[in-house]
């Protein structure tokens, strides 16, 4: 069923002077507006930025994360016609090293023996650079810039569970990307492709269990953005829900239901809403696996990449159908 989610037009603290929620800041906005002036509350402060790169030959996703106790830098790589992949992890205690901004444009850096990644703001977009002297046995160089073109929409929640938890998310997807990627001898080209972000910056509870989707493409003459989301906005009369069409969102103000078999992830899933404002399927033909048990720290991620086929309706009733669009969708548990 579809409920009230009031829209934001003006800048706004995430938090009150005590810290907690403020009330404010619940609603979305078409560009990020919050300040994100988190304080106290260790160790329940969690801070990322993930970027996801696709286009029709590879996926490449990195991401600068600060959970309190631990800072996190990953990336990972797929090679979509020959099916490699690979995945690294730096961790670093109590997040030295991983200082992460309270406004979605500002810069992140990260340095280490293994890893080195920076994303820098410019007025058109930004610039994501990453290094690897030793990923999987060959030199990783990544120079990508991602554009955010003028007056682009993205989607921008504030999920509010409680006065003393909640969390702004800003997903910003089909944002056109250029540059390349250097593994070893052989360099993927990024120009065509699209960048998505998705940051968060929130006070968590210390269990949560999410389903989330997300892709960019091209179908019929439009340019199609999705991301849907499901499990740990139950509840709160938010959700992050919404399509981007040609660089303008539709706010979807209900839930999304994800079916999908977790006995075996491979069998298509589906994605609707009870109004048939979103009807998608989602074929997989990769299976990511990350599993962490650090005892406080445990998590269990089934993300599963492939292509998205359907109809979506943008807030002026027109319906827009498209097909195999690449992207995502995951089954995320943590405890963190």
């Amino acid at each position: 069923m579809a409920y009230y989610e009031p829209e934001l037009t003006d800048k706004v603290d995430l938090c009150t002077k005590k810290g907690t929620l403020n009330p404010k800041a619940v609603g979305w906005s078409r560009q990020p507006l919050h300040n994100c002036n988190l304080r106290g509350r260790f160790p329940r402060k969690k801070r990322w930025n993930y970027w996801c790169i696709t286009t029709e030959e590879f996926l490449f996703s990195v991401t600068l994360s600060n959970i309190d106790y631990l800072g996190l830098a990953f990336v990972y790589f797929l090679d979509f016609k020959t099916g490699y992949f690979h995945e690294m992890t730096v961790s670093k205690l109590l997040g030295k090293g991983c200082k992460l901004p309270d406004t979605a444009e500002g810069n992140n850096n990260f340095a280490a023996s293994k890893l080195s990644l920076s994303f820098i703001s410019t007025p058109t977009g930004v610039k994501i650079r990453v290094d690897s002297p030793n990923f999987d046995g060959r030199i990783l160089k990544a120079e990508i810039d991602v554009l955010r073109p003028q007056a682009h929409e993205t989607l921008n929640v504030v999920i509010p569970w409680s006065q003393r938890q909640f969390q702004f998310t800003s997903k910003q997807n089909t944002l056109p990307t250029t540059g390349s990627i250097a593994l070893g001898d052989k360099v993927y080209n990024a120009q065509g492709g699209f960048g998505c972000l998705d940051l968060g910056r929130g006070i968590w509870p210390y269990s949560s269990f999410w389903n989330w989707a997300g892709a960019s493409g091209i179908s019929g003459g439009h340019t199609i953005g999705l991301n849907f989301g499901a499990g740990w906005t139950d509840g709160t009369g938010m959700n992050e829900n919404g399509i981007c069409i040609d660089g303008r969102l539709t706010k979807i103000s209900e839930d999304m239901h994800f079916k999908y078999d977790n006995k075996d992830f491979m069998e298509p899933w589906t994605l609707k809403t009870e109004s048939n404002l979103v009807d998608v399927v989602f074929t997989p033909f990769f299976h990511r696996i990350a599993k962490t048990d650090a005892k406080i720290l445990r998590s269990e991620v089934h993300q599963m990449i492939g292509h998205f086929s359907g109809i979506v309706t943008a807030g002026d009733g027109r319906e827009y159908p498209f097909q195999d669009i690449i992207g995502w969708a995951e089954e995320h548990f943590a405890r963190w």
